[in-house]
């Protein structure tokens, strides 16, 4: 099997779509879809049941994928490594989301340059699902949100765990409301939830705005044009013309120092036994979505 083909099949698994996969390749879709094909001739499996309208991965595709993630994130990660060592600087590259974990990212790097032989951390800031930059080997480690990130294929520590809150207009009479649920705020016809894209980049049906960051969801929701339901953390960094109501029946969200298991960097394994032997994470210090 070839790099190429590898990497295409890659990219049409995770769009799950052929245009996009093309797009995304800077390719024409017809070679994209005789190189699957060939492939799967090849293989002699089925990678995808495609029909008119959808395009979804078989079991056989799904092992693929894992497979070719791992693979492809090991030689992007080769020759990322290869190159710094080259230049006598060695570093690990952590993705996070932007806006998200900023008191806690902060506590971690903190944490971890003051340990005798620690390396330069480089920052990755993405819109939207970091767990990408390691499947790619953009990344080493990365910092993740359960239930919003995938984890498939990753090893993790949990960091810390806590609950959530609605965000709403300090106008909007709800907002006075000493704890809600979510039904309620699911139900408000005049701010509906957000809508935040899927990991192939496609939104889901709904009458919710399509969000990208945290930002752009808090400016919405201050012009009255949204509400939100996210971690208790994000409370510290709301800013005016919003409030904060506990939301009892949302499930918890727990942030992850996500990385490829494949890694055997001594400079990640410091990373994360600094992360894992103490590191306090105060209430209202990390955020997520």
């Amino acid at each position: 099997m070839e790099t190429r083909e590898l990497r295409y099949f890659v990219a049409v698994a995770e769009e799950l779509h052929f245009g996009r996969a093309a797009d995304r390749l800077g390719i024409a879709q017809p070679p994209l879809s005789r190189t699957i094909t060939l492939l799967e001739h090849r293989l002699g499996v089925t990678l995808f049941e495609r029909t008119s309208r959808s395009v979804r991965l078989t079991e056989a595709g799904a092992v693929l994928l894992a497979e070719g993630r791992r693979i492809l994130g090991s030689l992007a990660s080769a020759e990322r490594h290869t190159r710094r060592a080259a230049t006598g600087r060695p570093a690990l590259v952590l993705a996070a989301k932007t806006g998200a974990s900023g008191e806690l990212l902060a506590k971690l790097l903190d944490s971890y340059a003051a340990e005798p032989g620690a390396v330069e951390v480089d920052l990755l800031l993405c819109e939207s699902q970091p767990q990408r930059a390691l499947h790619d080997g953009r990344a080493d480690v990365a910092l993740l949100h359960l239930p919003f990130d995938t984890t498939a294929g990753l090893d993790t520590e949990v960091l810390h765990t806590e609950g959530q809150i609605a965000v709403l207009p300090t106008s909007h009479p709800m907002a006075r409301a000493p704890r809600l649920r979510t039904a309620e705020i699911s139900s408000l016809p005049d701010l509906p939830l957000p809508r935040w894209p899927a990991p192939d980049g496609t939104y889901p049906d709904g009458s919710g705005i399509e969000v990208h960051n945290q930002m752009q969801l808090f400016q919405m929701i201050a012009l009255g044009r949204s509400s939100a339901v996210l971690p208790e953390s994000c409370r510290a960094n709301l800013p005016e013309g919003l409030a904060a109501v506990p939301v009892l029946d949302a499930p918890p969200v727990t942030t992850v120092l996500a990385w490829p298991p494949h890694s055997r960097s001594r400079a990640l394994a410091g990373l994360v036994r600094v992360a894992t032997s103490g590191l306090s994470v105060p209430r209202g210090q990390s955020s997520a979505r």
